[in-house]
């Protein structure tokens, strides 16, 4: 399977990015418009660079340009998809079946927002595609999903639904367990679980839903 990081223009902790792709390992990169100053202080050489580039050091710019195998998608400022969506849509031609977003948070909420619904697509066409910073993993999910202990991010695991309705939710090993529970949009109720057992299982008949695996 294809693996893509996507390198966006959020807030980007260079020294947890470097920790974490000490052990992971991706075939591509693609740095969105202010994600190349992350890739920068990274090291990184992305295979793609997407954007209308209005909010990148033009020093960072020219380093990077001397590239000749860099492909460039240069678009207007005025463009109905943000440089992320457009990011994503590379990655998903390219053929990626997972994708992993950094920098997609803790600056506009507006975009922060706007990158969580850009999940979506990736889940219809069967990618695995996740946002993940310091202290959080989001994803989505439309069914069944086991959760092991030792691969969740941190010691919570919350669940929100993303469509109007999500209904038949059952959790299993969790130390709030449901049992074919509908929640709408508004609640809270799934906020703030944890696994009491090596393994967890989530359910659920139809909807989608967000898993936000975090820790303090």
């Amino acid at each position: 399977m294809k693996r893509c990081l996507i390198l966006t223009g959020g807030r980007l902790d260079p020294a947890f990015a470097g920790s974490f792709l000490q052990t992971e390992e991706f075939n591509r990169v693609i740095a969105v418009d202010g994600g190349l100053k992350g890739a920068k202080e990274l090291g990184l050489v992305p295979d793609v660079i997407v954007g209308d580039f209005d909010s990148v050091d033009p020093a960072v710019l020219a380093f990077y340009r001397k590239m000749e195998h860099i492909v460039w998608e240069v678009h207007q400022r005025e463009k109905d998809d943000t440089d992320t969506e457009l990011a994503l849509k590379r990655a998903m031609a390219m053929g990626a079946g997972e994708i992993v977003i950094l920098g997609a948070t803790g600056g506009r909420l507006d975009h922060m927002i706007g990158n969580i619904q850009l999940l979506y697509p990736c889940l219809q066409k069967g990618i695995r595609a996740s946002i993940i910073d310091p202290q959080n993993r989001l994803y989505l999910i439309d069914g069944e999903t086991v959760f092991r202990r030792h691969e969740v991010w941190g010691t919570y695991i919350s669940f929100l639904p993303l469509t109007q309705e999500v209904t038949g939710i059952t959790l299993k090993g969790f130390k709030y367990p449901l049992e074919n529970k509908d929640i709408c949009i508004g609640t809270s109720l799934c906020i703030s679980n944890e696994l009491i057992e090596e393994e967890g299982r989530i359910t659920f008949s139809e909807g989608v839903l967000m898993a936000v695996e975090s820790h303090d």
